[in-house]
């Protein structure tokens, strides 16, 4: 039991250090919230109120429990894995098989 537990954080592990994944979910962390970071501590230091308006309003929605933000962050993620590293094909695949344990999962659920 202790090592198949072992085993399976060093898979999740290697699976979420990968640097083409880190990569991506940088870049998708800077499309979906990195811009307006950004774009308020330029408005604070310009002291652009209309700036700082706007991506404040934007960093209020994104802490909401409602947002949305962390599933498009990965979603985008994924997308620019598929197109950026098409040929890391052992990353594709994990995400490959946990999409269908997912669906099956869905499925299973619903037949509940």
């Amino acid at each position: 039991m202790k090592e198949k537990t072992k085993h399976r954080i060093k898979k999740t592990l290697q699976f979420f250090l990968n640097p083409r994944l880190l990569l991506c979910l940088g870049i998708a962390w800077l499309i979906t919230n990195g811009w307006s970071y950004l774009t308020f501590a330029l408005g604070t230091y310009f002291e652009l109120e209309w700036l700082i308006a706007a991506s404040g309003a934007y960093l209020a929605f994104l802490w909401l429990p409602i947002s949305p933000e962390k599933i498009v962050t990965i979603a985008i993620a994924i997308t620019l894995l598929r197109f950026l590293f098409p040929e890391d094909k052992k990353t594709l695949a994990i995400l490959h098989n946990m999409r269908l344990k997912i669906r099956k999962a869905i499925k299973k659920k619903k037949k509940k």
